[in-house]
């Protein structure tokens, strides 16, 4: 498997997904619509629409139809990236390395088109070509991974310790449920596409548990190391905000070393699936490496 190779088809099913279904769901006829197409089509790594196909097609399933599910996943998120850009949020004012949808249109409009995103991704979620009892985990995962259980209890977290130093168990229980959360819905959505058993359920839940926190360090090294070119968003925001991080409490070497024990635990994981886990592997090393 050539790892680029595959990435690319992944993503290039899920964008042509997310045009097929932006038209039936979001069509541009109104002023939400179109500042939710704006941000939804503003670039993006994809992580978590490519992770449903990967772990799809790992368990022997067709990622064909689950780009359904990898299309539902990416509007959800997107929804959340421009919630918390808000003034009331994180007041960012770019994102993707242009203006956040709060400022390209403004907060009202923004505010729906967040809302839009969420309700129309449960909607395609709701509607991909499964069975009824398929589509029903599809919309519970999803609806987990985001609600108060999920990213939204994460978000809250985040925010309580804005006004007050974290410990570790703290910070690993925001970052878990902030971004983690929506990691797993997706390789969990994955995996009910392809009919998985409780086994490959488990072990894509340590995995996107190991990969979600991952991600996170990465992101606060990278608030701190890279530039705002680079990332495509204003750096040391954590810093102003002052957030407890894993660089503060670990500085950039620590947190990275941290990073590196996690991801190893990830994998493993997924050993036993021999090559059929290679991409996701490989995926794994990618995102710790990442420099944007």
């Amino acid at each position: 498997m050539e790892y680029q190779k595959k990435y690319e088809e992944y993503l290039r099913r899920t964008e042509d997904r997310l045009t097929l279904l932006c038209d039936r769901y979001l069509p541009e006829t109104s002023l939400t619509a179109r500042a939710a197409r704006y941000s939804l089509f503003g670039g993006g790594k994809r992580v978590r629409a490519i992770l449903v196909q990967a772990a799809c097609e790992m368990l022997g399933g067709d990622p064909e139809p689950a780009a359904d599910f990898s299309a539902a996943v990416e509007m959800l998120h997107c929804y959340s990236l421009i919630h918390d850009d808000l003034p009331c949020m994180d007041n960012d004012d770019y994102r993707r390395g242009r203006l956040s949808c709060h400022k390209a249109f403004d907060e009202a409009t923004a505010l729906l088109a967040g809302d839009a995103l969420l309700t129309e991704a449960l909607e395609a979620a709701a509607n991909a070509p499964f069975s009824p009892q398929v589509q029903a985990q599809a919309v519970r995962l999803l609806a987990g991974g985001a609600g108060l259980s999920g990213m939204i209890l994460g978000q809250e977290l985040d925010l309580k310790y804005e006004a007050q130093s974290a410990t570790e168990a703290q910070l690993l229980q925001v970052h878990r449920h902030k971004t983690g959360a929506l990691i797993e819905a997706a390789l969990q959505m994955g995996a009910a596409a392809a009919g998985a058993t409780e086994e490959d359920k488990a072990a894509l839940k340590t995995y996107g548990y190991g990969l979600g926190l991952v991600f996170q360090i990465v992101d606060d090294v990278l608030d701190v190391t890279a530039t705002q070119e680079e990332l495509g968003k204003p750096i040391g925001s954590d810093a102003q905000q002052g957030k407890t991080t894993f660089v503060t409490l670990y500085g950039v070497q620590g947190a990275m070393e941290y990073a590196r024990k996690v991801n190893d635990q990830a994998c493993a994981a997924l050993q036993g699936y021999g090559e059929r886990a290679e991409f996701l592997l490989t995926m794994a090393q990618k995102l710790i490496e990442r420099k944007k």
